[in-house]
């Protein structure tokens, strides 16, 4: 298939339903959206601002793997993958991953993910796939709890879209009764907050102790107490305010100088900031060595939490088929080919090599002394007929 054919490129595409709206500014909310909006606006900078978190929703987009899909017509088949490497993607992407790893990232940040076939003018093909700002597009129960109806925010008001079939709607976990998906960040704001808070206090801390406040202090006399403090006061400014070149303070009589907080210890961070980490981790289900948390932990446990990672890749994989095969079925449909067609997803592999190539040798084992046993066991039954026996 030819992406740059004369009556395509000549082809203007479609108007994006789900954009232009006014979601930089924000000036009102219209009804209940208010809450829905912090929600989000709270998950995303939550994700920006605490680098465990932002790392492992990452390393989950990054880890769902690749994909093909095969259909029955070869014709067909080579059509399809030409499409899927090279359709446009918002302004700047190229490419199926490109929509996928945002739009997923999206699912796994707010719960919610929305996306746009945008075809061309002529709907003779597919000009672009839209990752739609959540904040442009409105989601509503229809007539009846089995029906979504979608709506666009432009101006202030939210407008139905012309044509639904070409939106992309996923939830993650929603609530019974609910349209809208669950973030996996939801319970994280509390422990981040404290985590935060934490920090904080480490950088405070540690600029007090790197920039260090001295407390000069000498007995007084009586007589001349005032002057003889403004002259030592000058003359260790004057010593201290060269940062090039060292300069000596020299004094007459008892002078002693002291560190200020020097005698108070920063409490240790250690053990409270673990604590909320294995919390983080244990919401996100990704195992700390690919976080770069340096844990002791078995080869047992490792291989286990891959295995739980495994199933939670998994999952993501089923809640992204239904997008990738209705965007397969509208190619389809535009250009005149079966819509018969299956998606086969790349193995994940996070295991050790050695151990999957021992694995698969086993399996080969197993399989030959099954056949070999079934083999021995015709022989018999053969050798049993022939000679009348009974079986």
């Amino acid at each position: 298939m030819n992406l740059f054919k004369r009556n395509r490129s000549g082809a203007p595409s479609c108007a994006v339903q789900t954009a232009d709206g006014y979601s930089s500014s924000r000036p009102f909310f219209v009804a209940g959206e208010r809450s829905d909006y912090m929600e989000r606006r709270l998950y995303c900078a939550l994700r920006d601002r605490v680098p465990l978190i932002g790392g492992a929703l990452d390393k989950i987009v990054r880890l769902t793997g690749s994909f093909e899909v095969r259909c029955g017509s070869r014709s067909a088949e080579n059509a399809l993958n030409d499409f899927l490497r090279g359709v446009k993607v918002g302004a700047n992407g190229r490419g199926i991953y490109s929509f996928i790893s945002s739009y997923l990232s999206q699912l796994l940040t707010c719960g919610t993910a929305v996306g746009e076939i945008v075809p061309y003018g002529d709907k003779s093909g597919i000009a672009a796939l839209y990752n739609s700002n959540l904040d442009d597009v409105e989601l509503r129960r229809g007539d009846d709890p089995l029906t979504l109806r979608i709506f666009s925010r432009r101006s202030g008001s939210a407008v139905p879209v012309r044509n639904p079939s070409l939106i992309l709607v996923s939830a993650l976990n929603p609530s019974p009764g609910e349209i809208y998906g669950v973030s996996v960040l939801r319970g994280l704001p509390f422990v981040s907050d404290i985590l935060m808070k934490i920090f904080h206090s480490i950088g405070e801390n540690w600029e007090r102790v790197g920039n260090v406040r001295f407390a000069v202090s000498c007995p007084s006399d009586g007589s001349n107490a005032r002057e003889r403090a403004n002259q030592i006061a000058r003359q260790w400014s004057l010593a201290m305010g060269d940062k090039e070149h060292a300069k000596d303070f020299v004094s007459v009589g008892d002078v002693s100088i002291k560190v200020i907080g020097a005698d108070n210890q920063i409490l240790d961070s250690e053990v409270p900031v673990r604590q909320i980490l294995e919390q983080m981790v244990a919401k996100l289900s990704v195992p700390p060595f690919l976080l770069g948390l340096s844990w002791s932990s078995t080869e047992r446990m490792a291989s286990q939490q891959c295995d739980i990672l495994t199933s939670e890749l998994e999952w993501y994989r089923h809640l992204l088929e239904p997008v990738i095969e209705k965007i397969c079925r509208v190619f389809f449909r535009m250009n005149g080919y079966d819509e018969r067609m299956e998606i086969v997803w790349s193995n994940i592999n996070l295991q050790d090599e050695t151990q999957l190539a021992q694995a698969r040798l086993w399996n080969a084992q197993a399989l030959e002394t099954e056949l070999r046993n079934a083999e021995v066991r015709s022989d018999e039954q053969r050798r049993n007929n022939q000679e009348g026996l009974p079986r």
